[in-house]
Order: structure tokens, then sequence, then C-alpha cells
């Protein structure tokens, strides 16, 4: 197993959003479409602060044939020593799988793929220190899990399946990981004890939506608007970079879906 393996990043892909993304999938309460200007301004200052945080960042075109394209850890598991072509679990994104493999390619030298019929969504994927924790959802299911959980071990990892509750749209929406042993969540995650095994930081009432932080290196990259959970961060000893991620949560995007984080080898 890599040290920090759960953090600590050389590497980043990410796809600009398309002017489609305003149709993109969506079970949001918030009722309204992203504004694609307003989007790629918050895309490409989210991509700065990659490379502020030490990330060689690959940036490619829009897919305008894939509204969410933009979210590119869905259909990919990046690790130190191969990657993982998913299946994500809406018909819609299929394709945004076969679209990554030829930036794959380019950036790892042992490419996997699940061949199905499961399906599983990278938000509901979290890799810490010492394991591979996949969350069920309405978009990973037992199937996909098993076939994944086959692939990761052969190559010395250890996974673990775990129930993401029903109103949850993905295991990452409502928890993040902060260190080797460190869990942000929501306190109905943590109350499902999902986290056994870890120190746990709950995200502060009214703040849920900040759950969805992302750790790179010695950053913690946080949704603005949300001063409870920042203080509370920095006083854990983290520092942390606030960004607007406003028009990406009006198609249930955040901050670690926009991202395939990994380290070379």
């Amino acid at each position: 197993m890599y040290p920090d393996l759960a953090f600590g990043f050389t590497n980043a892909i990410c796809r600009k959003p398309s002017i489609s993304v305003k149709n993109g999938l969506r079970d949001s309460q918030l009722g309204l479409d992203p504004d694609p200007v307003v989007f790629a301004d918050e895309h490409s200052a989210y991509v700065s602060a990659l490379k502020n945080a030490g990330l060689t960042v690959k940036l490619l075109e829009p897919s305008e044939q894939y509204p969410d394209s933009v979210f590119v850890e869905d259909p990919c598991l990046c690790l130190p020593d191969c990657a993982i072509v998913l299946r994500p679990g809406a018909l819609s994104r299929a394709g945004e799988a076969e679209l990554m493999n030829p930036v794959l390619v380019e950036e790892f030298d042992d490419i996997l793929h699940l061949s199905g019929p499961g399906f599983v969504d990278g938000g509901d994927i979290m890799v810490t220190n010492s394991e591979i924790l996949v969350g069920l959802s309405a978009r990973t299911d037992k199937a996909g899990f098993q076939e994944l959980a086959e692939l990761v071990v052969s190559r010395g990892y250890r996974a673990r399946l775990l129930q993401t509750p029903k109103d949850v749209l993905h295991f990452k929406t409502a928890s993040s990981i902060l260190s080797g042993e460190t869990v942000f969540a929501t306190r109905q995650m943590i109350k499902a004890g999902v986290f056994e095994g870890y120190k746990t930081i709950e995200v502060p009432e009214g703040e849920e939506p900040a759950a969805n932080a992302v750790r790179i290196n010695d950053i913690v990259l946080l949704s603005s608007g949300y001063p409870k959970t920042r203080d509370l961060l920095q006083e854990h000893g983290f520092t942390t970079i606030s960004l607007s991620v406003g028009e990406a949560a009006k198609v249930d995007g955040g901050l670690s879906c926009m991202s395939l984080r990994y380290r070379k080898k």
C-alpha cells in the first residue's frame, strides 16, 4: 500500500464544462439550470486551485455529447499503479467511460475495465490509506462492487462495501477523507456506522453540503459559503481554501467529482 494514498497526489485530469451542462442529470431541489459561462469561471478557479496545491493538471476540452462529463471522477478510479474504467449507473453517462479511455492510455500503463452487468460510480468510492470504501447507492450496486473488488484485490488493495443512506446521492456527497484515519462526514453518515475504525469530524449543522471536501497534499478544498466548516477544520489543523461550486451544485456536482486525482508511480 502507498503512504498517503488518500491525499498524496501529483496529477489530476479535469474536463471543461460544456454548454450542454444545463441539461445535466439532477436530483437537486434547487430548481435552476447551471449557467455555462459562470460554471466555466468556477471550473477555471478550481483547476487553478489544484495546480496551486501541487498538481500537474491535464485539462480536457468539453464534450457536448455528454452534459455531465465535467464530472470526470464518476467514470474512472485512478490508483498509483493502474486506472479502472467504471460503469456509471446512469444510462445517459455510459459513454463517458469510453470517452476517458484514450486519456487514461496516455497516463497509465495498466488500465482495467468493469465489464458488467453491475454498476459503480466514482462518487461512491472513497480511497483511504488502508482500504477502498464503496457505498451502495442508486448508481452503485453489489454486482458492480464485487467486480471492482476483485480487480483492486488483485492489485494488492482491500475493498469494503458499505450502505449509503437512501436519501444521499453518492457516498462522497456526505463525506470526505481528510487524512489516513480521519473522515469528515454528516451526522447522518456517522450515525449509520459506516466509518467504524476511523476518527470522524462531524459537519456543522446546517452546512451539510460542505461534507464534499477534497484533501490534496497539504490543502483541503472546501465549498464556499460554509464558515463554520472552514473554522472547524482550521481548528483541527487543516489548511483550507474555499471555492465557489454553485453551478456544479445545480446538477448535483461538487468538488470531488470535477477531477480525477492520482499519484504517478
